[in-house]
């Protein structure tokens, strides 16, 4: 059965899928992950969903070293 980004539990070793999609449970993850300032432009959803393997893990870590790069 393929993940449910809808409602599945995400932690760092989640893979990003073929069906990953930028859900309300994603975004739960990365603010908890990446603080309350986390935000999803369109360069950060291409590298997401460019289908090279990662997982949230590096998404969260990616998603901090670009827009928060003195914590």
């Amino acid at each position: 059965m393929p993940f449910n980004w809808h409602s599945d539990p995400i932690t760092h070793a989640t893979p990003i899928t073929p069906t990953y999609k930028n859900t309300q449970n994603v975004r739960r993850f990365m603010t908890e992950h990446c603080g309350p300032d986390c935000k999803f432009d369109r360069p950060f959803m291409a590298w997401i969903t460019d289908g090279k393997e990662k997982t949230m893990g590096d998404v969260a870590n990616e998603w901090l070293s670009r827009y928060q790069p003195h914590r």
